[in-house]
């Protein structure tokens, strides 16, 4: 019998190890630019983020943006746009990726009130769906092709 690895590995899918957090949220660590990050892997979340404190960490050339952003009980937040990124999840990797900015304060008080690592960014719908994602909850991993 074939395992779900090997199934996805001979249709060239690539494995990302994640990490499960005290609040229940898998991570993964995420080169953005060339920059290591910490991401969380939010598959509600309809486009991937990253926090206004780390645009300069991540070289992310920002423009203003129309859009109002809600989630994680916050709404109506200023948002910025950052097009032409290049974004790596293990040995998968795009350019040409847009990112959402806005203030994840709100997403990092709630991590650290629960003794979970701050994160830089969210890997959301948009990206995981560019990478045909499927998620291994009991494995902890995540396949991309």
């Amino acid at each position: 019998m074939t395992t779900l690895r090997q199934f996805l590995f001979r249709k060239e899918y690539l494995r990302i190890n994640l990490i499960l957090t005290k609040t229940n949220h898998f991570e993964t660590k995420v080169i953005l630019n060339g920059v290591v990050g910490n991401f969380i892997i939010d598959t509600g979340a309809s486009n991937s983020c990253v926090g206004f404190d780390a645009v300069e960490k991540f070289a992310l050339f920002a423009q203003d943006s129309d859009v109002k952003a809600a989630g994680a009980g916050a709404t109506n937040m200023l948002t910025q746009l950052s097009r032409k990124n290049t974004l790596q999840l293990g040995k998968w990797s795009r350019n040409r990726i847009s990112l959402i900015l806005f203030d994840l304060t709100h997403v990092n008080t709630a991590l650290i009130a629960h003794q979970a690592e701050p994160v830089d960014g969210i890997i959301g719908a948009d990206v995981l769906k560019k990478g045909k994602a499927i998620i291994d909850y009991q494995r902890k991993c995540l396949y991309l092709k």
